[in-house]
């Protein structure tokens, strides 16, 4: 079994090659939905948040998503401290899910964070999605109806998209160019390739 990562900044196009790759049966765990899911029900992220913060975290035994937010917006060392718990039960809960898998030649993991919290060195390969900067913005600002500048500040906080592109094995240029379709089924030959 061979693990790919998919990784790219906010608004390259991440989901779409994801979407693409559920479609032809390659399981994708999703890391970004998982981390939201984990932190709201794992016993382990909960305890460890509370000791963090304290009872507020889980007000009436609520995950309060929008008190984190603002506890880590702009604050690098509780952001650092919350992926340290978080990232963890990610990667164990990921692990788990490779098993129920194992029959397959080809799984995924699509995380925005690849690089950022370590999970690229659990891949065998990497595939970054790039798209040019106003692209990505024009993407956000449909999907969210953030302004201009709240974009463009979520972009500075991630790893730069060029460093991405440099440390994955793959690039799929989303750039409504370039076709995407053909550019995955040419990875995933190449990646057939490798797997026998």
């Amino acid at each position: 079994m061979l693990k790919l990562g998919i990784t790219g900044g906010i608004g390259a196009g991440k989901t779409v090659v994801a979407s693409f790759l559920k479609a032809m049966e390659i399981p994708v765990y999703v890391a970004d939905d998982e981390a939201k899911k984990l932190t709201s029900s794992s016993p382990v992220i909960k305890t460890k948040l509370i000791q963090l913060f304290g009872e507020k975290i889980f007000a009436n035994n609520i995950f309060d998503k929008a008190l984190l937010a603002s506890l880590i917006f702009n604050n690098k060392e509780n952001l650092n401290l919350v992926n340290s718990i978080i990232h963890p039960e990610v990667l164990s809960d990921f692990n788990k899910w490779v098993q129920k898998h194992n029959d397959k030649p080809l799984i995924a993991m699509e995380s925005a964070i690849l690089f950022e919290s370590g999970f690229d060195k659990n891949m065998d390969l990497i595939v970054a999605v790039t798209a040019p900067l106003e692209e990505r913005i024009e993407r956000i600002r449909k999907r969210n109806q953030s302004t201009r500048e709240e974009i463009l500040e979520r972009i500075s906080n991630q790893f730069p998209e060029n460093e991405k592109c440099s440390k994955s094995d793959f690039v799929i240029y989303n750039d409504n160019d370039k076709a995407i379709i053909p550019q995955i089924e040419c990875i995933l030959q190449k990646i057939s390739a490798l797997a026998k």
